[in-house]
């Protein structure tokens, strides 16, 4: 028998939710999926799917954020405001 342990992850309940309605329909529960998931991280040595596009932006965030010279927005209308003004 395969050396077995539970382990917690916290997620966002609505994402917990959608992926047990996703997976579902594709025939499988979460823990086969996320077993599926880790193998697969395993055989190709990271994660088994293309992350750069996220890492990218991910890093512009924190550069952006770091940036005193990037403009600042109150509230999420005044940003809004100067995208429709363009």
């Amino acid at each position: 028998m395969a050396n077995i342990i539970n382990f917690n992850v916290c997620v966002d309940r609505d994402i917990l939710k959608q992926c047990e309605d996703m997976y579902s329909e594709l025939g499988v529960d979460l823990n086969t999926a996320i077993n599926v998931f880790l193998r697969q991280s395993l055989h190709v040595g990271g994660f088994p799917f293309d992350v750069n596009e996220m890492m990218q932006a991910m890093l512009e965030a924190e550069r952006i954020g770091c940036d005193s010279s990037v403009k600042r927005y109150s509230d999420v209308e005044e940003a809004l405001k100067v995208l429709k003004e363009r």
